[in-house]
């Protein structure tokens, strides 16, 4: 009874997590005979304290049987690119140092990709920083973007 519902739980933060974003698109990279094609993924949220920055990231996720039933580990290969669509009106001096913005399921225990934002205060720039929290030869993977906050609409 405790493994399932452990394994409960663990379905439920894998939902949970992915609902912050809205899946995009998928693109099909590797065929696969049996199970689902391996293939990247394009998935765009917004910052939750930054009205005016959205994000895409674009992560593989592998197929075959066990992509198929949610079992595979996907690949730690991810990128980001973050932009100002609206006005930013927020005050980042105050600002977290280091805020986690978002965070995905890429396996169906224990590995996530993760989103940092950081500020730049001397640059009026915000910092995303995606990483794996899972350690590949000593480092994990990542990748960065940068948000330099312009005015908006002004004419």
């Amino acid at each position: 009874m405790k493994y399932l519902t452990a394994a409960i739980f663990v379905c439920v933060m894998f939902l949970a997590g992915n609902a912050r974003a809205d899946d995009i698109a998928c693109i099909s990279t590797t065929f696969r005979i049996i199970g689902a094609n391996d293939k990247v993924c394009i998935s765009a949220f917004d910052d939750p304290k930054v009205p005016g920055v959205a994000c895409h990231i674009s992560q593989a996720r592998t197929g075959g049987l066990k992509g198929t039933f949610g079992l595979a580990e996907d690949p730690s290969k991810f990128s980001i690119a973050c932009r100002q669509v609206g006005p930013i009106n927020t005050d980042v001096s105050k600002l977290a140092d280091q805020d986690e913005v978002y965070s995905s399921s890429t396996s169906l225990f224990f590995k996530h990709t993760h989103v940092f934002r950081t500020v730049d205060k001397k640059r009026n720039t915000l910092v995303y920083v995606a990483i794996s929290d899972r350690l590949i030869e000593g480092s994990p993977y990542n990748a960065i973007s940068t948000v330099p906050i312009m005015p908006w609409g002004t004419h």
